[in-house]
């Protein structure tokens, strides 16, 4: 691991020089290797469920049915699919020019190394697959890691708050709240119900630090953006911080060592897979972050005021709806995530997520617009800006934020158009015609989005919005979006590489006028306090 944590930036490459990187998602592992020019060479990827069955997830995890909420992946399958990629691209690229290796994998997972798993990832004999090297080594103190998606340790996740002096001073602290999901609440928990698995963890890592630390054959570092998903790391000074680690777990700071900037090198790519498939021994490993921070960083995201919003449209994507922004003064609160933006370490980057997007719209669609985009679009054409005074919240799911149950809530505001938020009254009705029930699920999502986004830092109106996901491709929802954002919206198409080449400014997008605007920012208040009643 010789030159971890060094800057790559002054790094001299031939002209022929390759990249390669991963992408390590819930569901799947995916390669991609670019040129010089940016150009893509070679794609390529495992799909867990139906290539790696014998681990026997679904949707790329287990649900434990003895605990509830707990939710977790085989690190082995991480690393056997780390080698069937490789040997899959070897025939197709040559290894040797790939000058620098990086990836991105899915937040907070949690993996547990036992004693010894560094040496035994020093060793490793390029004659012998990865997977079944690391299992005979006994490696891993914990054999399934809890991920993202797991909600088991809600206790945890109040003890850590209430030793940190609450859930805002923790927020405040280390950017956000304790959620389910986050590193520090999962580690707490191995300690509380399993102490024989935490005492012989030598090293907890990231599932991004995890696959670094495959390639270099060592402990990668965790990155400082990725980090900042554990509840354990001082936001501002990018440390961890002592007081967390306390409230947390026993002797955790060393086994979760110390952090690095995210653009680091965690060192040159380990023998093993310079025998085995023919890299160059001067290829570095950048350090690996997680795949939110690196979405920021693929849509250039790189001014405060910048913001994007991802219009989700997998069925099994639980966070359906993300907001990503950068700015210079954060403001964390109870609703949002406050990161270190990975590509300027002088700003910040928000996280907003929400559940309810893409097939909470697709059931509004099939109820009232006669299961077809066309006339869901027709519909919101037929209606006007702020829908006559009509509101509605939709919870398919249950939210994450607010933290609402599920259930739809419609509302009929009067006074609407009077110019004063006090003077506007509403009351809650129990259906509206189609076209608003079609109206009131777009503007009642983006309004719920601007209300969030301003309260963490995020200045509104935005100097811009690039919108993503299946939606981004419908110019009526992004009219709508502009509208009351009061920016110009552009959409990104779907592309593995440099979506911002080919960013274009949506002919509809535009800002509201000035009455308008008002308007939407009466109503998004008057939508805060409506869902704070409900939560």
């Amino acid at each position: 691991m010789a030159g971890a944590g060094d800057d790559c930036c002054s790094l001299c490459l031939p002209d022929d020089s390759l990249f390669l990187g991963f992408d390590c998602s819930t569901q799947s592992l995916k390669a991609t290797v670019l040129d010089a020019g940016l150009a893509v060479v070679a794609a390529d990827s495992v799909h867990f469920d139906s290539e790696l069955p014998h681990y026997g997830t679904s949707g790329g995890v287990r649900r434990d049915p003895a605990e509830r909420g707990r939710i977790v992946a085989p690190p082995l399958m991480w690393a056997e699919a780390l080698d069937l990629l490789l040997g899959r691209l070897r025939p197709r690229v040559d290894l040797r020019r790939v000058a620098t290796v990086s990836g991105s994998a899915q937040q907070h997972g949690s993996v547990y190394w036992a004693r010894g798993a560094g040496a035994a990832l020093a060793a490793l004999d390029p004659a012998e697959a990865l997977a079944p090297q690391l299992a005979a080594a006994g490696a891993f103190a914990a054999p399934e890691s809890p991920v993202w998606m797991d909600s088991s340790t809600t206790a945890q996740c109040r003890e850590v708050e209430a030793a940190m002096g609450g859930a805002l001073r923790l927020a405040a602290l280390t950017g956000c709240r304790a959620h389910e999901r986050c590193t520090g609440p999962q580690a707490r928990r191995m300690h509380q119900t399993r102490p024989r698995v935490y005492g012989a963890t030598e090293r907890v890592s990231l599932v991004s630090s995890f696959m670094a630390s495959l390639l270099v054959g060592g402990y990668a570092r965790i990155d400082e953006t990725d980090g900042a998903g554990m509840n354990l790391m001082d936001i501002h000074t990018r440390q961890l911080r002592q007081d967390a680690l306390e409230a947390t777990a026993p002797n955790l700071e060393e086994k979760i060592g110390k952090l690095a900037p995210a653009h680091a090198v965690a060192g040159k790519i380990a023998p093993y897979f310079v025998q085995r498939f023919q890299f160059a021994s001067s290829c570095i490993v950048i350090q690996w972050s997680g795949d939110n921070p690196n979405s920021l960083a693929g849509l250039t995201l790189s001014n405060p005021g910048d913001l994007a919003i991802s219009l989700g449209t997998s069925d099994t994507v639980i966070i359906d709806h993300l907001v990503f922004g950068v700015t210079d003064t954060p403001e964390p609160t109870l609703e949002g995530n406050i990161l270190p933006n990975p590509v300027d370490p002088k700003t910040y980057m928000v996280m907003l997520c929400y559940k309810n997007g893409s097939l909470t719209r697709e059931d509004i669609r099939n109820r009232y617009a006669e299961k077809s985009w066309d006339v869901f679009n027709r519909l919101l054409e037929e209606t006007a800006p702020l829908n006559g005074g009509k509101l509605g919240f939709y919870y398919k799911e249950h939210e994450i934020l607010p933290p609402l149950p599920v259930g739809f809530h419609r509302y009929f505001i009067k006074n609407l158009t009077g110019g004063s938020l006090d003077a506007m009254v509403e009351h809650e009705v129990e259906e509206f015609d189609p076209p608003s029930e079609v109206r009131a699920i777009i503007e009642g999502q983006f309004m719920s989005m601007r209300g969030h986004a301003e309260r963490c830092g995020l200045p509104v109106p935005p100097k811009r919005i690039i919108a993503t996901g299946g939606a981004s491709s419908n110019p009526i929802i992004l009219k709508i979006m502009a509208s009351i954002f009061g920016c110009p919206v552009y959409s990104s198409p779907r592309s593995i590489l440099r979506p911002w080449v080919r960013l274009y400014e949506q002919p509809t997008g535009g800002s509201a006028t000035g009455k308008e605007s008002l308007c939407h920012s009466h109503v998004c208040t008057l939508a805060d306090r409506i869902q704070n009643h409900l939560a």
